[in-house]
This record gives C-alpha cells, sequence and structure tokens, in this order.
C-alpha cells in the first residue's frame, strides 16, 4: 500500500493517494470549482462539454494494426507521434504541480487492471478517485496502465500530429494513456473502457457498456444502452442492488463491474422521480456543468444553458443499496434500451438470440443531450454498434459472437425496452413513455412475468410483444394501437425499416442473424 504524500520542490508540488477530501480542498484552493449546496464540487469545463471523439488516436502497431477496426472512430497514429507528445507532456509535469494516484480498473481480480492516474487538476484526480477502483497498490506489474491527464497543456496540429488543441491518445503497446487540453473528465474513464473493451475479448470476456443490478434473490440484470436512455436511472433501483451503471464484463464467473463509482446524467433530475441520484450527489462528489443558483449555490438541474451533459461523478459508496462485492452472478435477464423517436417500437419486446444479435450490432437509439461535442443539443436518431461504437476498437463481430456464446451458455432472456416515444413521432404529436410505466413493465421483466406472458408477433419488425402487463394501459403495448391514424404509424414503421436495413449493410453476419431484423413488406 502507498502512502498519501505531497512533495514540494521548485514551487512544484507532486501529491500521492490525497483522500477525497484533501482534494476537494486543493481544488477549491485553486479555483478550480466552487462547493455547492449539497456539498459537491461544482466545475465546468468550458467549451467541451462532452467526449471529443474526434480527437481521439490509437497507436497503429504490430499490437493494433490487425486487430483494431480502424476507420471514423479507431483513428491511427504513429508511434512517433506518440512519442514526441508523451515526451512534451512529461516536461510540462516536471515544471507544474500535479496529482498521482494508483488505481485499478475490473474489480474481478482476475482481469483487473492497475492504472496510475497523473493529472495536472485536483478535480481530475478526484474524478478518477471517484470512478475507478481506490487500490493505492504501488507495485509494477507488467499490466500496470499509466493515464497522464494534462488537461492545460494544449496541442499543436501541425506539430503534434493531431486535429485541435486537444488529442486524446491510446498506446496499447506501452499501456499508456494521454490526454492533452480535455477538461471533460468522462474522457478519462471511457479512455479505461476502451482499453478493457480491447484486451478482455481474448480472455472470453464481453466487455458491455451497460448498467447491472442485482434483487434479492440474487438474480442479475443487465441494461445496455447509450447515455440518456435510462441506464442510470433504471438500474438505480430501491428495490434491487447497484452492481454499476455503466461499465461491465460478463464471463464464466458471472458479471463484475469495471468502475468505483458512477457518472449520472444530471439535466431535469428530481427527488421524486431518481432519489438514489439524488441522494448520492453529496460530499465528496462533483458535479460537471450543473448551473448553480448564484445566491444560494443550489444546483438547478433544469437549467440547460451550460449543456444537456450535466453530469455528477460519485463513489460507489454513496449508494446505500449496493453490492459491495462490485459483481453479481451469470444475468437472468438482459435489457436493451432504446429510445425510438418514431414511436413505432413496442415498449418491450421478447427476442431470439438472432435478434438479441441483430439489435445488439444495430444499437438503434436516439442522441439526447449528447455526450459528444459537436453534436449539439436536439435529438437524433443514430445507430450504435454494441450500444456503445465509440468505445469499442475491435470489429463489432468479435463482441456480438460473444453475445450470443454467454446468451446460450446462460440461456438468458433477452428484451426490447423503448424509452422513447409513442402515439406518434417525436415532435409530431407522440409522448415519451414515463419512468413509472417503464419501471412497470422492467418489474415485469425481472419477476419473470413475462416469462408466461401470451406474445403477439409485429409483423414488419418481427418482434414479439406481450399482449397485456399488468398496471400497464393495453393499447400501449402494440404501439399501432397507439396512434390516431394507421396510415401515419405504416409510414414511421417503413421510414425506421429502412434505416435498419441501410445501417446493417456494413455487417457480415450470419442468414439467421441478417433475417432477424425488420423487413419491407
Amino acid at each position: 500500500m502507498s502512502k498519501m504524500i505531497s512533495q514540494t520542490d521548485n514551487k512544484k508540488t507532486v501529491h500521492r493517494n490525497l483522500p477525497a477530501k484533501a482534494l476537494l480542498n486543493i481544488a477549491l484552493a485553486r479555483g478550480e470549482g466552487k462547493l455547492a449546496q449539497n456539498g459537491a464540487l461544482s466545475v465546468t469545463t468550458g467549451l467541451r462539454t462532452g467526449r471529443s471523439p474526434q480527437d481521439r488516436f490509437i497507436v497503429q502497431d504490430e499490437v493494433t494494426t490487425n486487430e483494431v477496426d480502424w476507420g471514423a472512430i479507431n483513428q491511427s497514429i504513429s508511434t512517433e507521434c506518440f512519442e514526441r507528445l508523451w515526451q512534451r507532456t512529461q516536461e510540462y509535469f516536471k515544471k507544474n504541480t500535479h496529482f498521482i494516484s494508483y488505481l485499478a480498473v475490473g474489480s474481478d481480480e482476475n482481469y483487473q487492471m492497475p492504472v496510475t492516474v497523473i493529472t495536472d487538476l485536483a478535480w481530475h484526480q478526484l474524478f478518477c478517485y471517484n470512478a475507478f477502483i481506490r487500490t493505492f497498490k504501488t507495485e509494477d506489474s507488467a499490466k500496470t496502465w499509466t493515464l497522464l491527464n494534462a488537461a492545460q497543456l494544449k496541442t499543436d496540429p501541425e506539430r503534434d500530429g493531431v486535429k485541435s488543441d486537444a488529442a486524446l491518445l491510446i498506446d496499447f503497446k506501452k499501456r499508456r494513456i494521454l490526454l492533452c487540453g480535455l477538461h471533460y473528465a468522462g474522457e478519462m474513464k471511457k479512455a479505461m473502457f476502451a482499453v478493457m473493451n480491447f484486451l478482455l475479448p481474448p480472455q472470453g470476456i464481453l466487455p458491455m457498456h451497460c448498467a447491472a443490478n442485482v434483487g434479492h434473490d440474487g438474480d442479475a440484470a443487465l441494461f445496455f444502452g447509450l447515455s440518456g436512455t435510462g441506464k442510470t436511472t433504471l438500474s438505480a433501483d430501491p428495490d434491487r442492488y447497484l452492481i454499476g451503471d455503466d461499465e461491465h464484463g460478463w464471463g464464466d464467473n458471472g458479471v463484475f463491474n469495471f468502475e468505483g463509482g458512477c457518472y449520472a446524467k444530471c439535466i431535469n433530475l428530481s427527488a421524486e422521480r431518481e432519489p438514489l441520484i439524488w441522494q448520492a450527489i453529496r460530499d465528496g462528489a462533483i458535479m460537471e456543468n450543473v448551473v448553480l443558483d448564484e445566491t444560494t449555490l443550489a444546483p438547478r438541474y433544469d437549467d440547460s444553458s451550460l449543456t444537456q451533459n450535466s453530469r455528477a461523478a460519485y463513489p460507489l459508496e454513496h449508494i446505500e443499496r449496493r453490492m459491495k462485492q462490485n459483481r453479481g452472478g451469470q444475468p437472468t435477464a438482459i435489457i436493451f434500451l432504446t429510445c425510438d423517436l418514431y414511436g413505432v417500437l413496442p415498449p418491450v419486446a421478447k427476442l431470439s438470440k438472432e435478434q438479441a444479435a441483430y439489435y445488439f450490432l444495430s444499437g438503434y437509439t436516439a442522441l439526447v443531450g449528447s455526450t459528444e461535442v459537436g453534436q449539439g443539443s436536439g435529438i437524433k436518431q443514430t445507430f450504435s454498434t454494441c450500444f456503445g461504437a465509440p468505445f469499442f476498437p475491435r470489429s463489432p463481430d468479435v463482441y456480438a459472437n460473444l453475445l450470443i456464446h454467454h446468451i446460450e451458455r446462460t440461456n438468458c432472456p433477452v428484451y426490447l425496452v423503448n424509452t422513447g416515444w409513442t402515439g406518434g413521432a417525436y415532435g409530431e404529436g407522440g409522448k415519451r413513455f414515463d419512468i413509472p410505466t417503464t419501471r412497470t413493465i422492467i418489474n415485469a421483466i425481472l419477476n419473470q412475468k413475462l416469462e408466461q406472458a401470451t406474445y403477439e408477433v409485429m409483423p414488419e419488425f418481427k418482434l414479439a410483444i406481450p399482449t397485456s402487463i399488468k398496471e400497464v394501459d393495453q393499447k400501449l403495448l402494440n404501439p399501432i394501437n397507439a396512434w390516431r391514424s394507421t396510415a401515419d404509424y405504416n409510414g414511421h414503421a417503413k421510414k425506421l425499416t429502412e434505416a435498419f436495413i441501410a445501417n446493417f449493410k456494413k455487417f457480415k453476419v450470419s442468414p439467421e442473424i441478417m433475417a432477424a431484423g425488420p423487413e419491407l413488406t
């Protein structure tokens, strides 16, 4: 175990393994943020209030050349460019105060990845203290990664071989992550997520962009989905125990969390709808780009003037009902959360394993309060492979094959749950499913009520939908019944079907998986 220590040399201080309170006090003293009324540290990140995928690169070398799915998402950079920027960043840290912690990612020790986190901002170190697993082991194992985050050091595209004044580079060969000019803290956790997503599949582990929780009987559930579709909200269930809200692995020993904390969206957060998240944002937590009342310093969660992507980062210890070992057994239910803007998908459908692969690869949903720079504040349709395309470096079929393998191995049922619109399209008279309705559906899944339900099939999408669910308006279950005009519904269903077909052309899959998707009738 490493001791907490601060050393000052030539007006530069190096802080090692500081606890949350010390990091908070230093951040406040340095003017990095304000102490909000609820006790959380409130910070802003400037113009970049989300991830910057266009500024993310992976070193192309003998380790990655034939293993990474290169393209617009996984951009390549040379070893030489990485080394030059790495050396310049190290020189920067030699002259400036910085913070070091010895943390880890992955709660299953068989697959745990130690990471040394070095930052120039105290609040970034506090973020990692909250987000990662706090081991504080300093041994230099062959698996240890180094994450170097110089948020206040900007890059030069011409000199550094990057695209802007900021960059995120990943070097798999030497186990290094380099961030320059990036204040949005989510970049750090997603960089380590991408590392796990590259390293775990050859070991038989499916890395997943999902939330997970466990019932009283030990039954685990997985909630896949993009940001804003309900992963964090729906997994924070007062009647269940949270494993984690975002990043997990699934293998022969069950499900395990990659992280030691949560990173919840805050826009329109309310104590009534999301009590567990509301209560978790307190001393030791960070609020990112949340507007504060100028007089009381109380958070104004309904104010999106900074961004729709306001966030809170807090340790899992802030959730009372959690799995303290940070893992669970084999899942008994998998839920794909999709936010359908067309209003034509049902609130719930049971999927075959082939359909599970199809919808997993498609990753159809909406960008709700986008987490990426440049996407704007509106809501728009998207297809994000594996429900998290920016984080998965390998070819999509690697992850789809692992999903099918584990579904077959455990006989785990898979459901598609629409948290988007019904009765009409977004902006055209439709209404979004309310959280209580979705929670009722989720509870029916988790209580295995839908295993015994009677189903009918939607012809165009081939989806099996229950004919009734207790306490859910029956006309909502088959979406065509919720529309005033059957012709309007059919028109929008045709548009969505065409979008699915066009998107899926890029995948090379078995005829069975190809046939599991929607068809034009």
